[in-house]
């Protein structure tokens, strides 16, 4: 789909939106309409292979590229096994979106806004010891309907697709996959298992983000 320049810092796209690297982020939000061809583009999934492929990075900067577009936009944490949005934008973990699953707070109450305009965040909340059943339930599926309808995007960060049966799960509930894919790190043979994952329960991947290219 595009490539993407990586950066030390999270969120380069808010520090510099006149830099190459936050330029990148913009054609990357570009292509993904493009790629929809027609298809509701809301909830997006952002995945990859393997683990340090640049996720969190491109979900985050994407969503800050959404976000000063006037868009309404909310980043939802969906790696509940090692989840990071909590200190990418430094907040409390203790009410997210397993906390919301599971019934014990209200969205409104685990939602909290960030520093940039039109941007915000649903960390992961509490580490529960089954995190495929959380994802995979009912509530979930409601859930994501619920954001759906009220924000403009919807952006949530998922676990590597090659580790854990999550990015699956998530992937039959979003309305298209981004693939992220770290140059000289993951394999041909693993990016093929990725789509052949994805295919088989019927998940569109709408591309792939060649990062750290």
């Amino acid at each position: 789909m595009t490539r993407a320049m990586s950066s030390g810092t999270y969120l380069v796209a808010n520090k510099n939106s006149n830099a190459e690297a936050s330029e990148s982020y913009r054609t990357l939000r570009t292509n993904i309409r493009f790629s929809a061809m027609g298809r509701s583009s809301k909830v997006l999934l952002i995945t990859s292979a393997g683990n340090e492929e640049g996720k969190t990075t491109t979900a985050t900067n994407l969503a800050v590229s959404y976000a000063q577009e006037s868009k309404k936009v909310l980043l939802i944490d969906g790696n509940l096994r090692n989840p990071s949005l909590q200190r990418v934008f430094p907040r409390s973990n203790k009410r997210g979106l397993t906390d919301v699953v599971s019934g014990q707070c209200g969205l409104e109450a685990a939602v909290s806004t960030t520093a940039i305009p039109n941007l915000s965040v649903l960390t992961a909340g509490t580490v529960p010891p089954n995190p495929s059943e959380i994802l995979g339930s009912e509530r979930m599926q409601e859930l994501l309907k619920e954001v759906g309808a009220y924000y403009d995007v919807v952006l949530v960060d998922s676990p590597a697709a090659l580790t854990v049966s999550d990015a699956q799960i998530l992937g039959t509930m979003a309305d298209g996959v981004v693939l992220v894919a770290h140059q000289g790190k993951v394999t041909k043979d693993e990016l093929k298992k990725v789509k052949r994952g994805m295919d088989h329960v019927n998940a569109h991947i709408l591309g792939v983000v060649l990062n750290k290219a």
